[in-house]
């Protein structure tokens, strides 16, 4: 069925909601799992208190690794979330995204959420999990 599932990951709750099905379904179907974080290049030129961004990318996402059972690649990308979940998804040859379904209502599908625009521009399927 599915054999390389990509999920954006992010510190929200919505997002913890659609990381979770995705471990579990990457879990249950023995796929191999790609997460997928994007982060701001630039922070630390603004405040340069802050720690490394990719730094913090990467010990986010290796938090998220401890709970699967399968291989899991850690990505993390600079620049806009849909983007990244995109790109990925094309370079690892995804054959399912997970994504959370906020934003999705209202003015969020009139200007473009990450939801809206991965299930509109992914070459794969797009599974939207109900978070709110």
């Amino acid at each position: 069925m599915y054999k390389r599932i990509v999920v954006g990951a992010a510190e929200t709750e919505a997002a913890k909601l659609a990381i979770a099905d995705a471990v579990e379904l990457a879990n249950l179907l023995r796929a191999e799992l790609h997460l997928v974080v994007a982060f701001d290049p630039y922070r630390d030129r603004i405040d340069p208190e802050i720690t490394p961004a990719t730094a913090d990318a990467t010990v986010f996402l290796a938090g998220i690794a401890a709970d699967a059972t399968v291989p899991v690649h850690r990505h993390p990308v600079p620049g806009d979330p849909a983007d990244a979940i995109l790109s990925v998804a094309a370079e690892v040859g995804a054959d399912l995204i997970v994504v959370g379904n906020k934003g999705m209502k209202g003015a969020g599908r009139i200007l473009g959420s990450v939801t809206n625009t991965v299930a509109h521009k992914a070459n794969c399927s797009v599974l939207v999990v109900s978070t709110t």
